[in-house]
């Protein structure tokens, strides 16, 4: 480590705004199949809740908007062993993604999808 690195050793939880935490909780658990690995209280009357898929690693925090809008393109890019059958699940269950999966040459194949409060999502598979 030089003078000017710091000691971080991973990334633990991204926010991702939510209006209603309950609805999102159920979007993320009930229809991405994330687990929710925490819910506590956080400040007047809101919640901190994070979720984490199957396979655990960095969460996501669905947290208070507080000042940050909702429907934000996250960044976030979620990892697939099968982004044909995930893209098929995701509109079986009526959630907005994009109506075809992106193939360029060269690039794993991957689709855009949103949550309940517009925030932007990506889906990719592992190459």
């Amino acid at each position: 480590m030089t003078d000017h690195a710091t000691a971080i050793t991973q990334i633990g939880t991204v926010a991702v705004p939510a209006t209603d935490p309950d609805r999102a909780l159920a979007f993320y658990t009930d229809i991405l199949g994330f687990a929710k690995v925490r819910d506590l209280p956080f400040g007047d009357g809101q919640r901190w809740i994070e979720v984490a898929p199957p396979a655990g690693g960095t969460t996501i925090a669905i947290a208070p908007p507080g000042t940050t809008s909702v429907g934000v393109d996250t960044g976030i890019r979620l990892t697939t062993d099968d982004a044909e059958s995930d893209h098929a699940a995701l509109l079986a269950n009526a959630v907005d993604v994009d109506a075809e999966i992106l193939r360029f040459p060269g690039v794993p194949p991957m689709f855009t999808l949103r949550d309940p409060d517009g925030n932007t999502l990506y889906i990719v598979q592992r190459m």
